[in-house]
């Protein structure tokens, strides 16, 4: 019986399998769809909301990598079920570090007096014992709570001559040439809250271990010995590797050759070169293996070399594309946890900068190689940016300097989140708007924290432990909301992940249900959203997990000083106002039900209802964090997740340099605006998402005939043209596709990489044999001034089945010239429609200043008929910002009167278009459509400008600005004699 059962389900899989090889595109789609749409019937819509849900815990680290030791949770392992993120499945192996000196383990685990100074000051310890300086922006946010080391702008490391000049004090290197007792007075004198017996006792450990402080010190004696010879001593970039380049070195130390007279080679770009004297201090390549001992000698006392170039994979496990280890993958290993004490793990605020400035570095050398690679990226779809380029130096009298391009292929550049947001829209277009917004922050009280601490280490010491735990946890809680149904079917979501006030990662995380599921009368909100404290009585712990997370400031008459403050407002508008019943949509949210309840005390405050930020009791109690659930029913939310980005820095990459040339450099744009706090670089030395979308969005090419984006050399254009001659885009793709696959013909180019594969090897359409329902197909948007693109999109979104771009052209047997009069022939352009479309589609992700400028464009290009109607019909969107800024009455009045100043443009005005006429000084509108990134990109640039002096005075008027404490002098005189830089004080003020 059991074999007959068998046969018989082989013979019906074999039957399946023959006609499932005979489906077409269509077919297949549609069983897959009924099938899916089966299982979400069977599934559970939503977990049971119970009261007594246990807390999430991933438990302990008890889960060890089989090839190097890291020590992880078993929550950690990747898809294929390995631990991967210390040592890339075995490829990394680097020797292990010795046994830290006995002084520094009793200073980084001891609660004596010397250890608690120890460990506060360490990052004026390190410096005080540095063989070289560390420049940069150190910007720790505003407010009280835990250290959090954070970095703006560029990273400079340098290194200064053996003897300091007459005009400077010694320090760093210089010190230890003097005898340890004078060395030491010197340290105190510049670092007066460190200890002098803690500064001697290292002092002499760093001269008995430290190569480095060896090699200055027989650098000082070859000196003295040989008073009117030239000595050199060079740090080598590979010690193993460079050797060979010099002729024998007087004298080689662990680290260093040192030279007397002129033998031996100039040391090579990347080598650290130390003269007996200089003016100027030598920059240090982060590509050299000497650049983070000599900087950090108290997490490598005995001068541990870092990553080099030379570094290569472990033979049997390295693969034919990549056979050495990169800087991201060397401070992997070193920064993954192990069994054993470790100096690094137990540094504190000086293991927060060293994370920081490991990740700066990796990201330095990734910008670097797209520096030196700009010829690569000569792609013919930039040519607009150079002519805009070349025409704003010539209205400004001055010659086009560089255009240093960061494409979106770097990750968390202006550009690759530009396209994140747009796939984000995609989704949007295909779902609808989403019905939830969460933002869900990461808990430094997580029992998996605490128990990870070792000794007397805490949260804000360990941010590696920081983002894996919050990384298990987002992971978890996707799982609830979208595997489990805690709010029902989830058709989509993002998320985007971002690091503020103390560094804590938080997710913001929007989701689109299902039609059974959507979140429709006030019931529903009620049932699934709180904004009230709950009654400790029936519920202990929810309202203790509420009181200590979900409770809003307090701020306003209660607390002047809370960070929320704004004008002597709250920028959350806290407190709300108490409410009897829940409002279902207000300006696309709900007003959630408050209701007047006696107030509790929450430490030294009384709350009530009015302060609690919105929460779901289920996700509260399981995870025991600050989880806000909001009801949305605008895309508003998801302009929100990305308005930071989609800005963008082109206004601030444009600069006039010195020698009179108009540069427009990306990548040092990108650099000196960007804020990187230590739990952020650990997230992206883990190679974590910082975004993610439920669906794959395939990004389509839209060009015209010969006019695809190619990849170029100076002087090679010729050989370009004949190679992408031969490289089909994913459009003349389809073209093909179309000719050969009838099953083709009825599926739009949209929607085409549903049912088929992109093969970018082979640029040719394959038929898709899984996973078509979550992927997504995006048309770029085109410029309604590039007329033909414009209107190739258009016909590409409502026609399928076309084989080249003559049968697009064809309509009803009659072949039109244009592609516009092809959509003409379609009756696409009939009335206004094409405009109110194309305001519509900018409005989900243009700016309202971007909006008003496309509406005077269509005003001065298009043929509109009805130009008050398309005004009446998009005039929210339109006024968006000045209604937000000032009211819904008098929005509308600045909108038009920046309408009537980019209509000058085209010679004309709001009377002409018989739009409402305003009476508004110019003045006026300057003042308030002032563009804010731009602002603050020339804060940023004059803030790194400052000189000393000039830098005090700026921080203590910010700060009187910033403290709103009564007591907080608010008048300040400014003096000083012309040419010291009160204006450029003023300017800077101005734009911060």
């Amino acid at each position: 019986m059991n074999l007959s059962r068998a046969v018989g389900y082989i013979i019906r899989n074999e039957q399946r399998r023959t006609e499932r090889s005979q489906e077409t595109v269509q077919e297949s789609t549609i069983r897959r769809r009924i099938r899916n749409e089966a299982d979400n019937r069977r599934r559970t819509k939503r977990v049971c909301i119970r009261n007594d849900v246990e807390e999430h815990n991933c438990g302990t680290m008890s889960e060890q990598c089989g090839f190097c030791g890291a020590v992880y949770w078993k929550e950690e392992k990747n898809t294929a079920h390995k631990y991967t993120k210390c040592c890339h499945d075995g490829k990394v192996q680097l020797p292990a570090f010795p046994d830290a000196p006995e002084l520094l383990k009793v200073l980084l685990t001891e609660n004596s007096p010397d250890a608690k100074n120890y460990r506060q000051r360490i990052r004026e310890y390190n410096s005080a014992f540095a063989f070289a300086s560390m420049g940069a922006q150190i910007k720790p946010p505003r407010g009280t709570g835990p250290y959090c080391y954070r970095l703006h702008g560029q990273v400079y490391h340098r290194v200064s001559p053996l003897y300091a000049s007459d005009q400077r004090k010694e320090s760093y290197g210089q010190l230890y040439i003097f005898d340890s007792s004078e060395a030491t007075e010197k340290r105190l004198s510049n670092n007066q809250n460190c200890l002098q017996h803690v500064f001697e006792k290292l002092d002499f450990m760093l001269r008995e271990i430290n190569p480095f402080a060896q090699s200055y010190l027989q650098m000082h004696r070859l000196v003295q010995e040989h008073p009117t010879t030239s000595v050199k001593m060079v740090f080598l970039e590979d010690k193993n590797l460079d050797m060979r380049r010099y002729n024998a070195p007087t004298l080689c130390t662990e680290v260093a050759a040192i030279f007397v007279g002129d033998n031996g080679e100039p040391p090579a770009n990347r080598d650290i070169c130390v003269y007996p004297v200089g003016n100027t201090c030598q920059s240090i390549s982060p590509l050299n293996q000497c650049c983070d001992p000599m900087t950090y000698p108290l997490l490598f006392p005995r001068g541990e070399c870092s990553w080099n170039t030379g570094m290569e994979h472990v033979e049997e496990r390295r693969t034919a594309k990549r056979t050495r280890v990169t800087q991201l993958q060397y401070y992997a290993y070193r920064l993954s946890q192990r069994n054993g004490f470790s100096i690094l793990h137990n540094s504190g605020k000086l293991f927060q900068q060293y994370i920081v400035d490991a990740y700066v570095k990796t990201e330095g050398s990734r910008l670097h190689f797209l520096r030196q690679n700009q010829k690569d990226l000569r792609i013919e779809l930039y040519r607009g940016l150079l002519d805009a380029l070349e025409c704003r130096a010539h209205n400004e009298n001055i010659r086009t300097g560089k255009l240093i391009i960061l494409p979106s292929s770097f990750q968390g550049s202006p550009r690759h989140m530009q396209q994140n947001y747009q796939d984000a829209m995609a989704m949007v277009r295909k779902f609808g708007k989403p019905d939830l917004f969460l933002t869900f922050t990461c808990n430094p009280s997580w029992s998996e924290i605490l128990n990870s601490m070792e000794g007397v280490q805490r949260p804000e010491d360990r941010p590696d432990i920081i983002v894996r735990v919050f990384n298990m946890k987002l992971k978890e809680l996707l799982e609830d909301i979208c595997k489990h149904g805690v709010f029902g079917t989830v058709l989509a979501y993002i998320y985007v992940i971002e690091f503020q006030k103390r560094g804590l990662p938080h997710a913001h995380i929007l989701l689109t249900l299902d039609s059974e599921s959507k979140i429709r009368t006030k019931d529903d909100i009620d049932k699934f959203v709180s904004a009230e404290l709950p009654d400790p009585c029936t519920d202990l712990r929810l309202f203790q997990i509420v009181t200590k997370c979900m409770v809003h400031g307090p701020c306003g008459t209660i607390n002047i000083n809370s960070p929320c403050m704004r004008d002597g407002q709250c920028c959350k508008s806290f407190p709300k106002q108490f409410k009897d019943d829940t409002e279902e949509n207000v300006n696309g949210y709900p007003i959630y039900r408050r209701r007047a309840t006696e107030p509790v005390q929450v430490g030294k405050y009384s709350i009530d209802n009015r302060w609690v930020v919105p929460y779901n009791p289920w996700l509260l109690k399981k995870f025991n964090a600050h989880i806000n659930v909001e009801v949305c029913a605008s895309v508003k939310s998801v302009k929100y997740l990305y308005k930071y980005v989609y800005k963008g820095h082109d206004a601030a990459s444009v600069k006039i340099q010195k020698e009179g040339a108009l540069d427009h450099d990306e990548i040092l744009s990108f650099v000196e605006g960007r804020y990187v706090s230590a739990p952020e670089a650990m997230w992206r030395l883990n190679e974590f998402n910082l975004s993610h979308k439920s669906h794959t969005v395939v990004r389509l090419a839209v060009h015209l005939p010969q006019q695809q984006p190619i990849v170029y050399q100076d002087g090679q254009e010729a050989q370009a043209i004949e190679r992408a001659a031969l490289r089909k885009t994913t459009l003349t793709s389809w073209f093909e596709l179309n000719k050969n696959d009838p099953s083709a013909h009825n599926i739009s180019y949209s929607d085409i990489p549903q049912y088929y594969v992109f093969d970018k090897s082979t640029t040719n359409w394959k038929k898709r044999q899984r996973g078509g329902q979550n992927v997504i197909g995006r048309l770029p948007v085109v410029s309604i001034l590039d007329s033909q693109r414009y209107y190739l999109r258009m016909l590409l979104l409502r026609k399928s089945g076309a084989i080249s771009f003559n049968d697009i052209l064809i309509v009803n047997g009659l072949r039109c010239i244009t592609f516009q009069q092809a959509c003409q022939e379609y009756g696409l352009l009939r009335g206004d429609q094409q405009w109110h479309d194309a305001l519509n589609e900018a409005a989900q992700f243009q700016s309202p200043r971007q909006l008003r400028m496309l509406f005077a464009m269509i005003c001065g290009f298009g043929e509109v008929e009805d130009v008050p109607d398309l005004w009446v019909q998009h005039q929210v969107s339109l006024c968006e910002d000045f209604v937000h800024r000032y009211s819904e009455q008098t929005g509308p009045h600045y909108a038009l009167a920046d309408i009537e100043e980019l209509l000058t443009s085209y010679n004309l005005s709001l009377q002409k278009l018989h739009l409402p006429t305003v009476d508004l000084p110019a003045s006026v509108l300057e003042r308030a459509n002032f563009d804010v990134v731009e602002e603050q990109a020339k804060a940023n640039s004059y803030t790194m400008q400052l000189n000393s002096e000039q830098r005090n005075v700026v921080e203590i008027l910010l700060s009187a600005v910033y403290n709103n404490a009564a007591d907080t002098p608010k008048c300040y005189f400014l003096d000083g004699p012309a040419g010291t830089g009160k204006t450029f004080v003023y300017s800077t003020l101005l734009h911060t």
